[in-house]
């Protein structure tokens, strides 16, 4: 069994954002050389998340929609005595996914016809990362 590890990092302009990362991640398969296996992608922050999903700006939008009213950004979190302002976007956060694990299938990965994947940020404009490991034969 091998093994493979790279960091995508991101600072965005914006407090919320969706990135499509989909080349990127099949760039790091292809250099890690594993034909069959695994490749998780794990935000390293409680406030971002990566998802799979169809790339369509509707979507995108109605994605926002209904994370706002789920966890709407509001200044009576306790979260927010700590000094924070981003309770919602740990709460979006636990809406979405920390990570996903997506099957290596000859050297590629096996993602359905729409299927992308996006780096979700929620308390954006600062440094973040994304670890992507690839393991498998």
């Amino acid at each position: 069994m091998k093994s493979h590890t790279a960091y995508l990092t991101f600072q965005t302009s914006k407090r919320r954002d969706l990135i499509r990362i989909t080349e990127e991640v099949k760039r790091i398969v292809q250099e890690s050389g594993i034909q069959e296996g695994l490749c998780l992608l794990s935000s390293m922050h409680l406030t971002a998340s990566v998802i799979i999903q169809d790339d369509e700006e509707g979507l995108h939008q109605d994605i926002w929609e209904w994370l706002e009213k789920l966890a709407p950004f509001k200044e009576d979190y306790r979260h927010h005595r700590t000094g924070e302002d981003n309770g919602d976007a740990h709460l979006k956060n636990l809406l979405t996914h920390l990570q996903v694990v997506i099957p290596i299938t000859k050297g590629k990965l096996d993602l359905g016809p729409w299927q992308e994947i996006f780096y979700a940020e929620f308390d954006g404009q600062r440094r973040k990362r994304v670890v992507v490991k690839v393991i498998g034969i």
